[in-house]
């Protein structure tokens, strides 16, 4: 039947690039953008997360109606497609702008990162949304579909393990102001460094390359706080000497030194990023086709579709369970800079274990289709919740020097929380397989806006709560005096704190109501009503 007609590993691998170039977008989002804000850009924590608390809000109407217009939007290229060529460059020109770090006051940031950041949003949706539904659109098979979501978080995560493994690197290589350094030794671990540089550098960072030593500047006099801290962040007039006194590594030489212009190096990484996401989102919508329309004698009615929408229980429970592990996954993701910055010392490590927790997400996608079939989603995203949550809590007895142990607990834990979003968006698709079950009209785009708008308001939510975290322990990025007291919020914010978040999100899926069994049965009554629907208009 041509509702349970197989995918194309070639059409799988299209639609897959289109989250690969979201998630250039969305991880370079979540886990950075706070740090930009913050460290970068000198706009407080706590104003930081209220931003992308309250910039969330209006997700709410604009991905329902994204939701509405797509399901409404009639086209030669079908309802959802042809948004993610329309949105293709807009969206990687906006994300662009939201890492660009115009010279402006502090009212004039706050303002910027307003309107930027929630322009992204909306941009963002307009894209997201119809993607997301044209999963469900491009097969009637649920096990297909879950193929195809499989696919689609190996892109997603390939996209993330792009920009979070690369990013860094390319801040350093973008951001090297090609400083002169002169270092003298005062004892075996103690030396001087002086750096000059022969331009204006607005906000360079200076740091060793292991990030072992502490910093401290040479004229105490003349500054506010001079505490040792593993890094500090300051203005470079051009061609004036900054001396400071470096403790704690041996063997210090110029090339031991990392002085990095960090609004340099983040706009012009981004840039290059922002380029390969336009490309892939038109590979996605070249490569991929609409299969499956609602009954042809549906009429539109949105006042039946949204009293359908807040009737149909699998929806109400997916919402509040993806607005849970969203916050799990967001909280995890936000930390790291934060945690290997501040508590590490080692920022570039980062590096390293972003790229060690994309691999074990394409690895727990790609497990995530085999383990669904062998013991059905529901009992799957339980166990996954449960697992990872508990895994991740042991970063609470980490130390510094435990680096092994760190990997590992990160890379077990992001296995298991890969399952996720690759089960979350796939059950949204049996989902609107069941408002159309139960009541003879579907609403694709509608039941996936509201999905996608939990989600991205847990990413809200989550900043928020990072945030909130960090002004209670009186984090500042513009200040490094205040690190070595807010530890212990980074640590609480790393571990034990999004595990709760997990278990209760395990907790509420235990009332998901669809089995495989019930599932099956549903797609078998679908399929078999649109062969009697083709039949009826041949005759």
């Amino acid at each position: 039947m041509m509702n349970q007609e197989k995918i194309s590993i070639r059409e799988k691998i299209g639609y897959a690039l289109g989250d690969g170039a979201a998630n250039i977008a969305w991880r370079g989002v979540s886990t950075f953008l706070l740090f930009f804000y913050t460290d970068v850009f000198g706009i407080t924590a706590a104003a930081a997360g209220v931003l992308l608390l309250v910039a969330r809000f209006s997700d709410g109407i604009s991905d329902v109606g994204m939701g509405i217009i797509g399901d409404r939007t009639k086209s030669k290229y079908g309802k959802f497609r042809p948004w993610i060529l329309w949105t293709a460059i807009p969206l990687a020109s906006i994300l662009s702008l939201l890492f660009t770090s115009p010279n402006l006051g502090p009212t004039g940031k706050i303002i910027y990162a307003y309107c930027t950041y929630i322009l992204f949003t909306l941009i963002y949706t307009a894209n997201n949304i119809p993607y997301g539904a044209l999963m469900a659109v491009m097969t009637g098979d649920n096990k297909e579909r879950t193929s195809i979501g499989s696919y689609r978080m190996v892109g997603a995560f390939g996209g993330g393990m792009v920009v979070q493994g690369a990013l860094l690197f390319l801040v350093a290589y973008f951001g090297n102001v090609n400083p002169t350094i002169d270092i003298s030794k005062i004892d075996e671990t103690t030396f001087n460094v002086s750096v000059s540089s022969p331009q204006y550098v607005e906000n360079a960072n200076i740091k060793t390359k292991d990030g072992l030593a502490t910093f401290v500047w040479a004229q105490a006099d003349t500054q506010e706080s001079n505490k040792p801290s593993p890094y500090i962040s300051f203005s470079m007039e051009e061609n004036q000497t900054y001396s400071f006194i470096v403790k704690g590594e041996t063997e210090l030489t110029a090339d031991s030194i990392r002085l990095i212009n960090q609004k340099k190096g983040y706009s012009n990484s981004i840039y290059v990023l922002s380029v390969f996401l336009a490309l892939f989102m038109l590979v996605t919508f070249a490569s991929t086709k609409e299969r499956v329309y609602p009954p042809k004698s549906q009429k539109s009615n949105l006042t039946q579709d949204l009293g359908d929408l807040i009737k149909n229980k699998p929806w109400l429970v997916l919402l509040i369970v993806g607005l849970l592990w969203t916050i799990y996954n967001s909280i995890k993701q936000g930390m790291v800079m934060y945690y290997f910055t501040s508590y590490l010392n080692n920022q570039l490590l980062a590096a390293s274990f972003l790229v060690g927790l994309m691999i074990a997400s394409i690895i727990g996608a790609m497990a995530t289709a085999p383990l669904g079939r062998l013991i059905g989603k529901k009992k799957l995203f339980i166990l996954a919740l449960l697992f990872s949550g508990g895994v991740n809590a042991l970063f609470i007895f980490c130390g510094p020097q435990d680096i092994g142990a760190i990997f590992t607990i990160g890379i077990v834990s992001e296995f298991a929380a890969a399952i996720f979003p690759t089960l979350f968006f796939t059950m949204l698709g049996d989902v609107a397989d069941y408002s159309e079950y139960k009541n003879g009209r579907r609403a694709t785009g509608l039941i996936y806006s509201a999905g996608s708008f939990v989600t991205k308001f847990g990413g809200g939510l989550a900043a928020a709560i990072i945030g909130a975290v960090l002004a209670a322990f009186n984090y500042d990025g513009m200040d490094s005096s205040t690190i070595e007291g807010a530890i212990p919020g980074i640590k609480m914010l790393m571990s034990w704190i999004p595990a709760l978040v997990a278990l209760l999100a395990a907790v509420l899926m235990t009332i998901y109501p669809l089995s495989q069994k019930k599932l099956d049965n549903i797609t078998d009554e679908l399929n078999r009503r649109r062969v009697e629907e083709q039949l009826d208009s041949v005759v």
